[in-house]
């Protein structure tokens, strides 16, 4: 299939708007014509998980395009940084890196991108229209915007989301056509216990089966009693994300393009169903954790999606005022911790031991204190996918409640996932 272009796409490419727009649209129009595109479209959107430093690769390519007189087209939004600019953590990232990594953030804020520095965009304001093509980066966020918010994106990595940006083009293929968004099997979690179902630990573990039981593709919940919430939602995408690659799932009954459950197949019978056992949860909470019989803990971590200003104010409330003995490191946006510090609730949370992340989060940059087999508990099921091989500490996966409980203790305590 031949990619056709415009008349205005292809003057860009050529140069007509300066090097960095004919750059990011060369990007987008190579990489649709390797994924059989035979357009590209426009978007209304994109948020940009490019600008996480990996190497300096990336700094100098940010660079390039600020050089070449290139700006954003559409709103966009960014992922987390390596930095914590709030200053709210100390970050333990070395020169040169530390140098380059802040360039790479100054990079992206030329290049007219909005100062957000948070994967839960969604809930900082950054909504798109159901029914809109944007391009998206970061898992969890990729997730939440199909399936949440029912707008259009495939899962756009380092660079080409920001590519997409500039010449405000993606890709016409994959979620962005309505075929490939019809679910193809059922995930079926009638059997289960409504107890289990609305509580907040279910969620992270029902993502993380799901996860590997899809890989990259639709499928539908079917059998959730009530709207669960949003919180729990992306919560679920983010471990589905990180154990599979699912850019898009379906409830029946919750989310936008399934009103019910045949409306999400459309109209056809699922390929294959799977019926979800307390045992196949069991299972799926164990490989959460890595830890072992561990007898005591070295940090908590929660916030992975950054934490809501709801889950903040859950926080306060299991803390009642108690002071931990293992610091809580807390990962937000800076659009929580200026509502935080608006009533001065981050110096009392603060003042109780929890350790406020902004900008960034503790998996992807050093901010942990460096431990040889430390533990790690967690109530996310992504920290606990990928805490192991980025921080080096082995993982104990629990409930918000547990964490509370395990950090002032300074050892493991398993009451809610036990019930």
């Amino acid at each position: 299939m031949s990619l056709e272009l415009t008349a205005e796409e292809q003057a860009t490419a050529e140069g007509r708007d300066g090097k960095g727009a004919a750059m990011a649209m060369r990007i987008v129009i190579e990489a649709a014509r390797l994924l059989g595109a035979a357009r590209l479209i426009p978007i209304a959107s994109a948020h940009i998980d490019g600008a996480l430093y990996h190497g300096d690769s990336g700094t100098l390519f940010a660079e390039a395009l600020v050089e070449g007189g290139a700006t954003v087209a559409v709103r966009s939004t960014l992922n987390v940084g390596a930095l914590d600019l709030v200053g709210c953590s100390r970050v333990r990232l070395e020169e040169p890196m530390r140098s380059m990594a802040r360039r790479m953030m100054e990079a992206y804020r030329k290049l007219g991108c909005e100062q957000s520095w948070t994967c839960a965009p969604y809930q900082a304001g950054h909504r798109p229209a159901f029914g809109t093509d944007v391009a998206w980066g970061e898992s969890n966020a990729v997730a939440f915007c199909n399936s949440v918010l029912g707008a259009r994106t495939n899962r756009y990595g380092d660079f080409l989301d920001i590519a997409c940006a500039i010449s405000g083009r993606a890709p016409d293929y994959g979620l962005h056509r309505p075929e490939n968004r019809r679910a193809r099997f059922a995930f079926d979690v009638s059997a289960l216990p409504v107890a289990f179902l609305g509580a907040d630990h279910a969620w992270p573990i029902l993502g993380s089966l799901y996860g590997r039981e899809v890989g990259e593709a639709i499928g539908v919940v079917v059998g959730v009693p009530r709207n669960p919430g949003e919180d729990a939602l992306k919560a679920f995408g983010a471990a589905a994300a990180s154990s599979g690659a699912v850019g898009l799932f379906h409830i029946a009954g919750v989310t936008p393009e399934a009103p019910e459950l045949a409306a999400a197949l459309g109209g056809e019978p699922a390929e294959a169903t799977v019926k979800v056992t307390e045992r196949m949860v069991a299972d799926a909470r164990r490989r959460l954790s890595t830890a072992g019989d561990a007898k005591a803990i070295d940090a908590v971590a929660i916030g992975s999606p950054h934490l809501s200003l709801a889950e903040f104010s859950e926080l306060e409330r299991l803390l009642r005022g108690r002071r931990v003995a293992v610091p809580i490191h807390a990962c937000t946006g800076r659009h929580v911790v200026a509502a935080l510090d608006s009533d001065g609730r981050r110096r009392t949370l603060e003042s109780l031991g929890v350790v406020v992340v902004a900008d960034t989060c503790v998996v992807v940059t050093p901010i942990l204190p460096p431990r040889d087999g430390g533990v790690l508990m967690t109530n996310s099921g992504k920290f606990a996918h990928y805490a192991p091989g980025n921080t080096g500490y082995a993982v104990i996966y629990g409930s918000l409640a547990d964490c509370v409980e395990s950090a002032i203790a300074g050892r493991p305590v398993m009451g809610a996932l036990a019930a």
